[in-house]
């Protein structure tokens, strides 16, 4: 089956409703993603144009197919230590934590999971050497879809080229056999981390205070407003002194009064008598 190409009309149609269900701003450039993400999807259900498939979306006769399209649609590009100097600066707010109380991190849009499982070897690198207080880590994104891969943990091989050769023998397995080409984070890692659906622009749920959120390569995503709220309700989650990680490349300068930068895409709250 052969689909029309996308008009402007169905353009608008989707870019208003991803922008409203996850804060993601479409431009027209988008077109040819949202083609070649929502094809294959389009044709299993027998449809016989984009239009058609955006109107069942909208009938909310399906709702299981709009969390679907979501998941389609996100963009979940991410690796092992990306970026890896917040993974340093990471292990060092560790080290300077309270330890009678336990550390916490969140990836608040941690994709299918790479991000999550760096800060865990990370951290149990540091406890290795007995300067690391107790931790947990908990991940979360609004696609359901890389949430599973994340909670299997179960990597390509192709795909841990930048984890240490020190780290891949501490921390992974390898698979053999018919799990050859594949590689098993240690069970004693996934068990200190955690996963949820948690969409960052409708109210939070309760949340445990956290010492480090990464909320990384996002807010790209987002116009200045959406910006401003996802970026102050994380925030709110901080405990005080906490530190907030956006991509070295982004800026949060006169998003929000009152944050004060320690390097690129890092930063604090000021404390205030």
């Amino acid at each position: 089956m052969e689909l029309n190409a996308l008009s402007e009309r169905e353009f608008a149609t989707i870019r208003d409703l991803l922008f409203r269900e996850t804060g993601i701003a479409l431009t027209p450039a988008k077109k040819a993603l949202i083609c070649g993400r929502l094809f294959k999807r389009i044709q299993v259900l027998g449809l016989a144009s984009y239009g058609a498939y955006f109107e069942l979306l909208l009938s909310g006769r399906q709702p299981v197919e709009l969390q679907t399209a979501i998941d389609l649609l996100t963009t979940n590009e991410t690796y092992f230590f990306r970026e890896a100097k917040h993974f340093s600066m990471l292990s060092t707010v560790a080290e300077a934590a309270p330890r009678n109380r336990t550390f916490r991190v969140w990836s608040a849009a941690c994709s299918t999971g790479e991000e999550v499982y760096t800060m865990a070897m990370t951290l149990a690198e540091l406890g290795r050497v007995g300067r690391a207080p107790n931790w947990e880590i908990r991940g979360s994104d609004i696609s359901t879809r890389v949430l599973d891969t994340a909670r299997r943990a179960n990597y390509s091989v192709d795909r841990t080229h930048e984890i240490p050769p020190d780290f891949l023998r501490r921390y992974c397995l390898r698979g053999f056999g018919p799990y050859e080409g594949s590689l098993l984070i240690d069970r004693a890692l996934r068990d200190k981390t955690e996963f949820a659906q948690i969409n960052l622009i409708e109210p939070l749920p309760d949340l445990v205070p956290f010492d480090v959120i990464f909320l990384r390569n996002v807010l790209i995503y987002f116009d200045p407003p959406v910006k401003r709220k996802v970026v102050g309700q994380l925030l709110s989650t901080l405990v005080p002194g906490g530190m907030l990680f956006v991509g070295m490349a982004e800026s949060l300068n006169g998003l929000i009064d009152g944050l004060i930068s320690f390097g690129p895409g890092a930063y604090c709250m000021e404390r205030r008598q």
